[in-house]
Order: structure tokens, then sequence, then C-alpha cells
């Protein structure tokens, strides 16, 4: 059976060749380790293979392992879940990013609730396959997202996140991933702090990283999978 180490350095050589193979510059698409329902001690192990960015879904799990891996300070934690308004005070306090934000009040919420001492980096969440199961604002609704994000003190506009509908065809996984990069490309003209496209993960990455994505989201490609 492979190790953690094994799945990360791995996943790391499928986003070089994806990277190269779309004529990108190498390093310009980071791996966001997608930790959720696996312990610490799986975190420990892909944190001593490299690995320093990690992706969280459930505020509870999440701000536990964040308390029981203080000391590890280089990590970077990213919320990618869905989050409701009375839970916004622990990714608030606790989280570097949050991947989510797709409504005003969330967002005023975090900035409320944020420490004036240290930014928290956010990117808006697009519903871009305009799928009834998925979170995330309409592609009209961004831009009066964006500029409310942009004025509050404490949230610094990183960019873009999308999870689109499951099991497309590769062609419309392209074609999502290519709306998503255009949409990208319009936010970061209006706002120099935008740098990243989340968006791609174990099943579609290659497509993502060919589309533009600057970070992918890899759980059980690492991980292995959830029980």
């Amino acid at each position: 059976m492979e190790t953690i180490a094994e799945r990360l350095k791995s996943a790391l050589a499928t986003i070089k060749q994806s990277t190269l193979k779309a004529n990108r510059p190498l390093n310009s698409v980071k791996l966001l380790a997608v930790s959720k329902t696996k312990p610490v001690s799986d975190i420990v192990q892909a944190y001593e293979a490299g690995q320093r960015l990690f992706g969280e879904n459930y505020v509870q799990e999440g701000v536990e392992k964040v308390l029981a891996l203080k000391s590890y300070d280089d990590i970077e934690w990213h919320f990618i879940g869905p989050l409701q308004s009375n839970k916004t005070r622990l990714v608030a306090e606790h989280f570097d990013w949050m991947h989510t934000v797709d409504r005003l009040k969330i967002a005023q919420r975090l900035n409320d609730q944020r420490s004036a001492h240290k930014y928290l980096n956010v990117c808006i969440q697009v519903n871009i396959d305009d799928d009834q199961n998925k979170s995330g604002v309409s592609p009209d609704q961004l831009a009066p997202l964006a500029l409310a994000i942009q004025k509050m003190p404490n949230l610094v506009l990183r960019g873009l996140m999308t999870i689109p509908t499951a099991n497309q065809e590769i062609s419309k996984q392209l074609s999502s991933f290519a709306k998503m990069a255009e949409l990208f490309n319009q936010l970061k003209a209006v706002y120099p702090s935008v740098d990243t496209l989340s968006m791609g993960m174990s099943g579609d990455m290659p497509q993502a990283i060919t589309c533009g994505s600057t970070m992918v989201r890899i759980g059980t490609g690492i991980f292995g999978h959830r029980k």
C-alpha cells in the first residue's frame, strides 16, 4: 500500500506534467491537501513530506486540527466547506484562507470577527454550472460581492473558487473551467490582490490546470479513501 508521502509525490508529479502540457510556468499551480475526516497523524505525515497547505471542510473538526498542530506554525490552513453564519467566528479566528464566500452576510461577519492584526484571505465561490446542489454566486452576482469585500479592512480578496457539476464529460469540464478563467481574468484586471483560481480536484485536475487553475484541491489522491 502506498504511503501518504508516495501519494503526495505522485500528485505533485501529475500537477507538474499537466502544467508543462498546458505550456504554463512550473510552480504556477499550488497543491491544497484536503485533510477532512483524516487524523492529525496523517497531516503530520504529509507535512513531513513537504506539504504546507491543508484544506478542511468542517468547522469544528478543522479548528481542533489547527489547535492540535499550533506548533507547526508554517502550515497554511484553508477553509473550503460551506459555512453557516453562526460558525463564522471560528473560521475568522483560526484559518488563514476562506474559499467559499458566497454572500455578503458571511463576508461581513468574517471581516468583523477577524483580528485587525492579520488579514483573512478570501475567495468567492462561483456556481459556474448553475447546479442546484452547489453553493456559490452566479457570474452576474460576482462583481457587487467582490466590490463589497474589497472595501472590508480585515479581508483580502484573493480570487475565485468553484466546484463544477460532478461526473461531466471532459468537454463540459473544460467549458466550465474556461468560463471560470474568464471571470478570474476580469476580476484580476480590477483588483491587484487577486491571484488565485481555486479549481480542480482528483477527478478533473488536468482539465482545471489546462484552463488556468492556480490551486488544485486533492484529498483522496493523497490521504486515501474516506470511510
